[in-house]
């Protein structure tokens, strides 16, 4: 590679993170261990599998498994923490009032029904002490990796600091990442403020609103 080259490309590095891109390490999706490549590479299957899992004790207080919902081949996946309590026990998204924002964020600004996007879980069953801890994402995180590989969604948007780490295993702190283009292999991730927050913090919607709009511009670009 000549040296004009190399100062060609960093130049368009330099340009798409002054435009918001940023880098990080790409996540494996498809790293090699015993149950990822057990499950099936059907969604329906998975779902099937994931609704009558028993690995940690979630399953125990949970009334409905909260596996996702929407387009298969959506272009953009959504990811939730863990469901809520409304959507535990009604089994569906988009319900309660953290439900209905994010409905109306999905529609408003995107312009675009929620059946166009895929949602989803890191944990698939409800947290009724509120505490999601390491265990829990590891018996589930095989779960969401299968989810993104058969689903293949070009934008995938982190609904929270936490959901970001748990996906990235990055532990930069939310306000440096929130908003910014996060390049991977085959999907660029996006991290913005939960519903639940922006119900308490009121003053944060006008962030979150700005993020959508960066989403949309996404979008406009596939």
């Amino acid at each position: 590679m000549t040296k004009k080259l190399q100062n060609k490309i960093l130049n368009q590095l330099y340009f798409l993170k002054s435009i918001g891109y940023d880098y990080s390490e790409n996540i494996n999706i498809y790293q090699a261990n015993n149950k990822q490549e057990e499950l099936p590479n059907n969604i329906d299957e998975l779902k099937e599998i994931a609704e009558n899992c028993y690995l940690c004790q979630l399953s125990k207080f949970r009334e409905n498994v909260l596996f996702g919902q929407g387009n298969n081949n959506a272009n953009i996946m959504f990811i939730k923490e863990s469901p809520t309590i409304s959507e535990d026990e009604m089994a569906t998204f988009y319900v309660g009032k953290a439900g209905e924002l994010l409905q109306k964020m999905i529609q408003n600004v995107l312009n675009i029904s929620q059946n166009d996007v895929y949602i989803t879980n890191v944990v698939k069953c409800i947290c009724t002490n509120g505490t999601i801890t390491k265990e829990h994402v590891n018996y589930c995180k095989s779960y969401l990796y299968k989810q993104i590989e058969l689903i293949k969604p070009k934008i995938v948007v982190a609904l929270g600091e936490s959901v970001y780490t748990y996906l990235t295993n990055d532990s930069t702190n939310f306000t440096e990442i929130r908003g910014k283009v996060i390049n991977q292999k085959d999907f660029d991730i996006i991290c913005t403020y939960e519903p639940g927050f922006l119900l308490r913090n009121p003053s944060s919607k006008k962030e979150a609103y700005q993020d959508m709009l960066q989403i949309k511009s996404l979008m406009e670009k596939m």
